[in-house]
C-alpha cells in the first residue's frame, strides 16, 4: 500500500462504487491487546449505578442526559436484555455491557493513541478530507446471546454536516462471523443519498421521516478477521444482527467528519461544548 493507510487508486474506486472497503490487518496484535486491556480496566472501574441502556429501535423513549452528555465523556451503556423481570442485571456488568462511548479517542490516552494515528490520518487525507475531526468513537461488545440487533441504518442520519462528510471507521477486535453479529452491507446504497435524520428536539430526539423497508437479499455479510478495518460512507446503509454464538465480538468504531467549508448541523444530538481538535496530515 505505500505509506501507511494510505488507500490506493482501486482501494477508493471500490469505496465509490461499493461504498465500504474491507482493510486487513489495519491495526496490529498488540494495538488491539492494548484497547481491550484498556476497556477490561475501564469496566473494572465502572459504576453501575450510572449507566443507561442503549438501543437503536427506540432511543427517543431512552434518551436522557447520561446520552447526551456521553458526547464528551466515556459513558456505559447496558444491552436491552441484560436485566431480569426484577429490574437486576442477569450476568456480570462485564457482560452486560453493550458500548461505552462516545469520547473514548479524546479522553482516553490509548484509544486516542490508535484513533489519531498517522496511518488513520493518512485515510482520511487519502478520501480527500481537509480539515477531519473526530466526532464521536465507541468500543463495542456484542456480548454473547444477548448482544443487540442495530437496525439498518446511515451513519450521516445521526452525525449529519452540510454538506454531508462523515465516514465510518469499525475495527475489528475479534473475528466477527454471521454467527456473532457481523456487519450487513447493501453495496452501492450510498449513491441514493440520506434517506433520513434523527433531530435533536427540546422533547427528546426523533427521526425526520419513517424508515424504509429494506430486503435482507441486498445485504452482503462483512465476516472479517481481528485487526480489520471496515470504512464505511457516511450515506451507505448497514446493519448487525443479534449475536446468537457463545463468542463476543468487540469492535472499536469512530466517526469522522470534515470540518473544512462543511457546517456541523445545530440539530445532531451531538452539541459540543468545546470544538473537537482536527488530524493533522502527516
Amino acid at each position: 500500500m505505500g505509506i501507511v493507510g494510505n488507500l490506493s487508486p482501486e482501494q477508493l474506486h471500490t469505496f465509490d462504487s461499493q461504498g465500504f472497503i474491507v482493510i486487513e490487518s489495519f491495526a496490529s496484535t498488540e494495538e488491539i491487546e492494548a484497547m481491550m486491556k484498556r476497556m477490561d480496566q475501564l469496566l473494572d472501574e465502572f459504576d453501575c449505578s450510572s449507566a443507561s441502556v442503549f438501543s437503536s429501535k427506540n432511543q427517543q423513549q431512552l434518551t436522557n442526559n447520561h446520552f447526551y452528555e456521553s458526547a464528551e465523556k466515556i459513558s456505559f451503556f447496558f444491552e436491552e436484555k441484560a436485566f431480569g423481570a426484577d429490574g437486576n442485571l442477569k450476568q456480570p456488568k462485564q457482560l452486560s455491557i453493550n458500548k461505552v462511548g462516545h469520547a473514548l479517542h479524546e479522553i482516553d490516552p490509548v484509544f486516542k493513541k490508535f484513533s489519531c494515528s498517522e496511518k488513520v490520518s493518512n485515510l482520511m487525507f487519502s478520501l480527500g478530507y481537509k480539515r477531519p475531526v473526530i466526532i464521536q468513537s465507541m468500543y463495542i461488545f456484542k456480548q454473547p446471546a444477548i448482544g443487540g440487533e442495530v437496525v439498518p441504518h446511515q451513519d450521516n442520519s445521526f452525525l449529519y454536516t452540510e454538506p454531508p462528510t462523515c465516514t465510518g471507521l469499525w475495527l475489528a477486535l475479534e473475528d466477527a462471523t454471521i454467527t456473532n453479529g457481523c456487519l450487513w452491507a447493501f453495496p452501492g446504497s450510498q449513491k441514493n443519498g440520506l434517506v433520513r435524520r434523527m433531530i435533536r428536539g427540546e422533547e427528546g430526539v426523533s427521526f425526520d421521516r419513517p424508515s424504509l423497508i429494506y430486503d435482507q437479499k441486498d445485504f452482503l455479510p462483512i465476516e472479517v478477521k481481528a485487526g480489520s478495518l471496515v470504512m464505511i460512507h457516511g450515506d451507505l446503509i448497514h446493519q448487525s444482527f443479534e449475536n446468537q454464538s457463545s463468542k463476543s465480538r468487540h469492535a472499536y468504531s469512530w466517526h469522522v467528519v470534515d470540518t473544512d467549508g462543511c457546517k456541523w448541523a445545530p440539530d445532531n444530538w451531538i452539541k459540543r461544548k468545546v470544538e473537537p481538535e482536527p488530524l493533522y496530515e502527516p
